[in-house]
């Protein structure tokens, strides 16, 4: 025994090590108090020093701190496996761990303890001595924290889901708007298409509504959950389970984005898909992406980053990468169809549409590129916002192409406006509020400057002073003054000519006068198309009843009352009641259709003729009196005013006299 103890011992120090080793192995195996003293006495069999370890068979049974924070290790792990057992069983499948008879606070603090003894083991493995029996501990504790993870996982998920707030109050955004049209199809004739624009169609007008307040905030999930998801992100975080937290909480949140997206009337839909839609049905999805991109951008977005700054706190890297995990899938589904709407193929009643959508992507995109980090999704964010650029100048270009190249050969039969006006003043009625992108987007070529000074006789000088929208608007009103003027020429009657112009032309100016065009367009535009509105009143006056008062003029007559002077005086007489029949049969088909220019126009020819016939009639009635009179003085002064009280109401008639004094009318139409 003597020679063991020398082999043992090797000194002091070896005798230290020794106890030490042995004190270590019992303590590891934490035995009774039998056991222990049964172990002690095999131990001094081989080396007496070791009975000395007299603490481990006479103590108090008082435990060390090692031992203390096994035991509580052995706790937590009874209490994460029998969770883990339990919530195998069909009955508590669905029990959330916030749920009684759960206790949450209980079951954190297992993994917590769990968590501890994993980085104590990482900080300071066992010794060489305890190698083995660490390493079970180790390995237990793995498992422990596995099944912790597990739980936690379902967890996050059943609490994000079970807690997210639906967007039923989608509702308080359903007035953003922008001012936009709805037009027919483009894809019937030119003649349609004016028509599809006319006043008529005033219900394809939709209001202008608020814009979202930058100081709408929403809860996305309800607030009570969120300590609660603090709780396990912190666990799975410090555990190690970052990849697993991310995946479960950006997935649980982009299923409800995409929730959102469908309550906002966006489909998921391809670019081939978008580019077959009917444009009735299209118009309708572009207006709800309008409003969609506001929303998800301006609320659901900044919701969402609020958020994972709440859960994820101090842990930048990881609330950044979940945020834009979160974010990508419904920001790439909205930029997919502005993509679409882009590369599709351009008419004219596409643009507000897209300039709508311009608008609210260039707005918000500032927002996006603070709150998402990911270049991928910036950078597709401004190439569909060029797209959509270039869309709406290619659209409007489009527009223009049109009112150039309409010529239709098909009069107005009675005079009135043409389609084509009143297409070409709603339109820029209302791409008149959209002056601030537009500007951005247009110029003018030199092309077109060249045109409008040479072609056009416009003044170069003014329309390079004005803004790009201005400048365009001049240029295409210019354009549309051209074409109406060769529209005249289709009428045969000079008159009639002249009528078709006031008519177009005054509607150009009231349209101007009475909207923001005459703010884009001046007072002074205006006041020259007054100006010729009156040239062509006075053209109008001269090629009608420069005939008609030409009966009433004195050349050959003289004041002789011989029979060659009354028969001259007669034909007179009957020449001027046919012209002004014949004015009459013609005329009241003819139609102006604003009151104040046909009143006014009534009065101009009340003020040519009637004096002169009365004048005319006074000095040579007389000439004429007896029982035939009538035959030839056919209509007092008073007669005629009545009559031109009638013309340009759009009504055939023509009149039929029965004695002097005494007419009628016949309505061709009755």
């Amino acid at each position: 025994m003597t020679t063991t103890t020398t082999s043992l011992g090797g000194g002091a120090g070896g005798d230290d090590r020794v106890l030490a080793t042995a004190q270590q192995i019992v303590k590891s195996l934490r035995a009774a108090k039998e056991d222990r003293e049964d172990m002690l006495l095999i131990f001094s069999t081989f080396d007496n020093r070791l009975s000395g370890i007299s603490d481990l068979i006479n103590g108090d049974d008082s435990k060390s701190s090692e031992e203390e924070e096994l035991d509580r290790f052995e706790v937590a792990e009874k209490i994460i496996l029998s969770d883990a057992s339990l919530s195998g069983e069909p009955s508590r499948q669905s029990t959330s761990l916030f749920n009684p008879p759960n206790n949450p606070a209980e079951y954190f603090s297992a993994v917590d303890e769990i968590i501890h003894w994993m980085e104590q083991f990482s900080i300071a493995p066992p010794s060489s001595a305890a190698a083995r029996t660490g390493q079970i501990i180790v390995d237990r504790a793995e498992n422990a924290i596995q099944l912790a993870m597990s739980r936690l996982e379902d967890e996050l998920r059943h609490v994000l889901i079970c807690n997210t707030i639906p967007l039923d109050t989608v509702s308080r955004y359903g007035s953003i708007r922008r001012v936009s049209l709805s037009f027919g199809s483009h894809d019937g004739t030119i003649d349609d298409t004016l028509e599809s624009f006319s006043e008529a169609g005033s219900n394809r007008f939709h209001e202008r509504g608020a814009s979202l307040g930058d100081d709408l905030f929403v809860d996305l999930v309800r607030p009570e959950a969120v300590q609660d998801l603090r709780e396990i992100i912190d666990r799975m975080v410090r555990s190690g389970y970052e990849r697993e937290c991310l995946q479960v909480y950006s997935s649980v949140r982009r299923d409800a984005l995409d929730e959102c997206l469908v309550i906002l009337g966006v489909e998921r839909l391809s670019i081939e898909e978008v580019q077959k839609v009917e444009w009735k049905s299209l118009d309708e999805k572009m207006k709800n992406w309008v409003q969609a991109v506001k929303v998800v951008v301006g609320v659901l977005l900044s919701g969402e980053k609020r958020l994972c700054d709440s859960l994820f706190g101090d842990l930048d890297d990881l609330k950044e990468i979940c945020f834009n995990e979160t974010a990508k899938g419904c920001v790439m589904q909205l930029l997919n169809f502005g993509e679409a709407i882009a590369i599709c193929k351009r008419s004219p009643e596409k643009l507000f549409r897209i300039l709508d959508m311009y608008e609210a992507l260039r707005d918000a995109l500032p927002d996006l590129q603070v709150m998402v980090s990911d270049e991928f999704v910036i950078g597709e964010a401004n190439g569909v916002l060029n797209g959509l650029g270039e869309a709406a100048k290619g659209t409007f270009a489009e527009f223009e192409n049109c009112i150039r190249n309409e010529t239709s050969k098909k009069p107005v039969i009675t005079g009135d406006v043409h389609p084509l006006p009143r297409y070409v003043m709603n339109y820029l009625k209302l791409l008149v509020d959209y002056g601030d992108p537009m500007d951005s987007l247009l110029e003018i070529s030199e092309e077109d400057l060249y045109r409008f000074k040479n072609d056009l006789g416009g003044d170069g000088s003014r329309l390079e002073a004005m803004s790009p929208l201005g400048q365009r608007i001049l240029l295409l009103m210019s354009e549309l003054e051209y074409n109406l003027e060769e529209k005249s020429r289709l009428y045969e009657d000079s008159a009639m000519q002249q009528v078709f112009l006031m008519n177009n032309l005054y509607y150009l100016v009231r349209k101007v006068k009475d909207s923001d065009l005459g703010k884009v367009l001046g007072d002074d535009w205006i006041r020259k198309r007054r100006g010729q509105i009156r040239q062509y009143a006075t053209g109008y006056l001269r090629a009608s009843w420069s005939k008609a008062l030409s009966c009433l003029k004195d050349e050959g007559i003289g004041g002789s009352s011989n029979n060659a002077a009354k028969m001259a005086l007669k034909e007179r007489f009957k020449s001027f009641n046919a012209c002004f029949e014949e004015i009459y049969r013609v005329q009241t088909a003819w139609k102006v259709p604003d009151d104040q220019l046909r009143e006014e126009l009534r009065i101009s020819i009340s003020e040519k003729v009637i004096p002169a016939y009365r004048s005319f009639m006074g000095r040579f009635k007389s000439q004429l009196e007896g029982r035939h009179a009538g035959k030839y003085i056919k209509y007092t002064p008073e007669d005629l005013e009545i009559y031109l009280l009638d013309l340009f109401e759009g009504s055939p008639a023509v009149l039929h006299h029965i004695r002097r004094k005494s007419t009628y009318l016949v309505n061709i139409h009755g």
